[in-house]
């Protein structure tokens, strides 16, 4: 049995991606915004906190980390030097460095049980692309997490410790159609070759295929969901 920490599992890709996972046969642990495993990233002892509870939860095993948990929040450049600050520290706390920290615990984790794991980082099209003149944090955390993934694949893998990384554009979520509505659907839309937004079960399955089955030759990969919006 596989055990999997799955961070924003709450809803959209997510809560999907925790779907897939237990119909695969995973006994998985979703971080949320409540219940037994409820953890706010804005706050520094969150991840610790977190990786301490799924890790007695699950048997004192982890196999799997899934980070999918962010934020996508305005940031204009009109806003005042400590605001704008703030909210720059804000989105790399939680997109970044929450990230970070249990990317780290689970390579300490491997290392002393000897047994390898997985990582898979959920990032963004924006990594590669950028994003608007309001989201420069947004597409810095996001790349900042690739090369991160990137670092963890090349470093540990001679200990069986791999790490994947996956790129969506546009899904249907809740941050994706707040985005859609405020820069105008249709003219975004018209900006992706396949004419749709991608749709949280389609990232939901490359993150389980991730998870559980991609060779380990292809870690430090990262993949792409986009509907060729942004193709490299």
């Amino acid at each position: 049995m596989t055990n999997i920490l799955v961070t924003g599992s709450s809803r959209g890709i997510g809560a999907a991606t925790l779907q897939a996972l237990r119909d695969s046969g995973a006994t998985v642990v979703g971080q949320s915004t409540a219940g037994d495993f409820a953890a706010d990233f804005a706050v520094p002892s969150a991840p610790r906190d977190l990786w301490d509870r799924a890790l007695k939860a699950l048997g004192g095993r982890i196999d799997v980390l899934v980070n999918n948990a962010g934020v996508f929040e305005a940031n204009p450049i009109d806003r005042s030097d400590e605001d704008w600050v703030l909210g720059w520290d804000r989105t790399m706390r939680i997109n970044l460095t929450a990230s970070a920290e249990l990317c780290r615990f689970a390579v300490c984790h491997w290392q002393e049980s000897g047994q390898g794991g997985r990582i898979v980082n959920v990032a963004s099209r924006a990594a590669y692309r950028g994003d608007s003149p309001a989201h420069w944090h947004y597409a810095a955390s996001k790349a900042g997490m690739v090369a991160m993934t990137k670092s963890i694949a090349r470093g540990y893998a001679a200990e069986g410790i791999l790490a994947f990384a996956i790129c969506p554009g546009f899904t249907m979520t809740g941050m994706a159609e707040d985005y859609l509505e405020s820069r105008g659907g249709d003219k975004l839309l018209a900006d992706i070759p396949l004419g749709r937004v991608a749709m949280p079960d389609e990232v939901a399955e490359m993150a389980r295929w991730l998870a559980l089955e991609a060779p380990a030759s292809m870690t430090g990969a990262v993949l792409d969901v986009n509907g060729a919006s942004y193709v490299r």
